[in-house]
């Protein structure tokens, strides 16, 4: 039956039993391809037409059909349909309009909106903006996953102003305080979660406001460093873990190197551990660097304990280990 093949094809392997029976096909033929596990059975009625380990477009289309053709996918999964996020996640996340029910399924999760706001392409999705708003409400989801989705958005050209209007203006929205602020300090160069949690670190301890994601020449080459305080050659590299999962690059120390050479800059490296775990000792060291090269304010302590606390008690600023 090979127009069946074609527009399973067409569907990213899957199938519904209605389309099947318009073909021509029997119940009992299809009863055959799964019982002989041609077929696997994804939702009621709704089948992908190979064997083997379920693709997620393949889940992903299989639970638009079965949910009807008004669905479309939303939060986490329309995240990563959209390329927000690098991994989709063990359940498939779909939208219905206001009314529509379907049965709860296993793996499956259904919400429902007054608004469906959906814009094109091979699988229905909710448009970015919201798909964005859409992860900031959603209990699940940590500030660090907000904050990386918000930039990957940004990164895949949305526009800044209309995501600014959507925060303001959609209603019950969790962490509409992050994301404003959010907005306004990727307008200054933080392009990570990691980048904003050193923002945050300077402006809790009273650092000076560093220049993010400066593009220089050095030593014939193009480099390009996280935070550079201006006038002070003190500059901070943040390596994420994942990007950097084994330690620094050959790029990292070559470009340490010609930073060294070229400007006689001091470079801090901190790794996400470093910037999340001890963030007041990131500030301390941070402060001592630049203190070292003519800051003359004082740092400020962001609690009681803070690391910093003790520059302020008379401790040398000479720069001490705490591992």
């Amino acid at each position: 039956m090979k127009s069946i093949d074609q527009l399973a094809d067409s569907q990213d392997g899957a199938i519904t039993r209605a389309q099947v029976l318009a073909l021509n096909g029997s119940p009992d033929w299809i009863s055959r391809q799964v019982g002989t596990r041609r077929w696997q059975r994804v939702f009621p009625g709704v089948y992908v037409v190979y064997t083997g380990r379920l693709s997620w477009r393949s889940r992903a289309r299989a639970a638009l059909l079965y949910a009807g053709p008004d669905a479309a996918l939303s939060h986490a999964s329309s995240a990563f349909h959209r390329g927000l996020v690098d991994r989709p996640g063990t359940v498939i996340h779909i939208s219905l309009p206001h009314g529509r029910k379907v049965r709860p399924q296993p793996g499956l999760r259904v919400r429902r909106r007054k608004r469906m706001p959906i814009s094109g392409g091979r699988l229905r999705a909710v448009n970015t903006i919201d798909t964005v708003l859409d992860v900031a409400d959603s209990v699940e989801a940590d500030e660090d996953l907000v904050v990386s989705i918000v930039c990957s958005a940004l990164q895949h050209n949305t526009d800044i102003e209309q995501l600014r209007r959507a925060v303001r203006t959609r209603a019950r929205l969790r962490r509409r305080r992050l994301m404003l602020e959010l907005l306004e300090v990727i307008a200054e160069g933080v392009e990570s979660a990691l980048e904003y949690r050193y923002h945050r670190i300077e402006r809790l301890h009273g650092l000076p406001v560093s220049r993010l994601q400066v593009r220089q020449v050095l030593d014939g080459l193009w480099l390009r460093a996280d935070c550079i305080y201006p006038g002070l050659l003190v500059r901070v590299e943040l390596d994420g873990q994942l990007a950097h999962p084994f330690g620094r690059t050959d790029n990292d120390v070559w470009r340490d190197n010609a930073v060294s050479i070229s400007t006689s800059e001091l470079t801090l490296r901190y790794r996400w551990r470093h910037v999340v775990v001890t963030p007041c000792l990131v500030a301390r060291q941070v402060a001592i660097a630049l203190r070292s090269r003519g800051w003359q304010d004082t740092p400020r302590p962001c609690g009681p304990g803070c690391a910093v606390g003790g520059l302020l008690a008379g401790t040398s600023w000479r720069a001490t280990s705490h591992y």
